[in-house]
């Protein structure tokens, strides 16, 4: 006899964020990686960050929006370092981004280098999706989502990762 409350009926979803050197997958790369699990919608404490080395400069734009230069991510391990532990993280759960086509882009080519299979776009909720039809019109930036939900964004002096993964999982509750 099957009972609701045994691991069949948990819904797992992890929160992530990335923060990249630029805008372009192809050819900038991820400098921060955090992810945050929720359990049927609450956040069950569990997490994953990593501070990577892009193995290429950071633009002087990316710097001012999330403060990750040069200089701090040069010792941090590679992608490939941190790829198998990520991937066991997230295992076969759906994901969550606020505009996640962008993040799973910049993912799957880090995967693609290290040698790992795509994640597929279909395990991807998109945040800004659900965002732009809950309110048209906007504006639905996650900043945007957290003054109409009034969720504190004072932690918040640059763009991080792992704090943008908990301010979107709150978002995302809402």
């Amino acid at each position: 006899r099957r009972s609701n409350h045994g691991p069949e009926a948990m819904k797992r979803e992890i929160i992530l964020d990335t923060e990249t050197t630029g805008l372009d997958s192809a050819n900038d790369r991820i400098v921060e990686l955090g992810c945050l699990e929720l359990v049927n919608h609450i956040p069950s404490g569990r997490t994953f960050h990593a501070y990577i080395n892009p193995e290429r400069p950071v633009g002087a734009e990316a710097v001012r929006i999330h403060g990750l230069d040069d200089a701090f991510l040069k010792d941090k391990p590679r992608f490939a370092a941190i790829a198998q532990e990520f991937l066991a993280f997230v295992g076969d759960a759906t994901l969550v981004a606020h505009n996640g086509e962008f993040d799973l882009g910049f993912i799957n080519a880090e995967l693609g280098r290290a040698g790992a299979a795509a994640i597929p776009g279909a395990r991807m909720v998109d945040t800004l999706m659900l965002a732009r039809r809950k309110h048209p019109g906007g504006p639905n930036s996650l900043d945007a989502l957290c003054s109409r939900y009034q969720i504190d964004t004072s932690r918040r002096t640059f763009h991080g990762a792992l704090l943008d993964s908990e301010l979107l999982a709150e978002v995302y509750i809402e």
